[in-house]
């Protein structure tokens, strides 16, 4: 099963970062990565048919710590996302990616995993939290098991 890895976040807002930062070690070690940003919509440009999305991304909740790590799976991130969980524009690519199925017979037949990291500072800066730079490897290995 053919592997795409999203990276979301801004790097200039200190763990929003997370994503991108999670990607870059992913696609050293092989991985398919595209760094997607805050622009969801650059997937359609670049999406190949790959059978299997993963999107990695910070989350702001108070269901769980700085640091910790959620995975979702199917029509359960669009439930919960919008429900439970806040990202300073995760809304905005929550819409974009329902928008992109819809006009994607290939997006909308994939297996669409969200790993959200939850942010403890979302603030100028380029630096992440102890906690959530802590995690990093934990969370790097988690992907690679949903990627096989």
């Amino acid at each position: 099963m053919s592997t795409l890895i999203l990276a979301l976040g801004n790097e200039l807002m200190r763990d929003d970062g997370v994503g991108l930062k999670i990607g870059r070690i992913l696609a050293k070690k092989g991985y398919n990565v595209l760094e997607i940003g805050t622009d969801i919509f650059k997937l359609h440009r670049y999406y190949n048919g790959e059978n299997r999305i993963i999107i990695i991304d910070a989350i702001l909740t108070d269901k769980y710590k700085p640091g910790e790590m959620i995975h979702l799976k199917g029509e359960e991130i669009f439930e919960k996302l919008k429900a439970e969980i806040r990202s300073a524009h995760f809304m905005g690519a929550i819409d974009g990616l329902k928008l992109l199925r819809a006009i994607d017979n290939r997006l909308a037949k994939a297996e669409i995993h969200f790993v959200g990291v939850v942010a403890k500072e979302i603030d100028l800066g380029t630096e992440l939290s102890e906690e959530v730079k802590s995690n990093i490897h934990n969370i790097v290995d988690a992907v690679e098991k949903i990627a096989k």
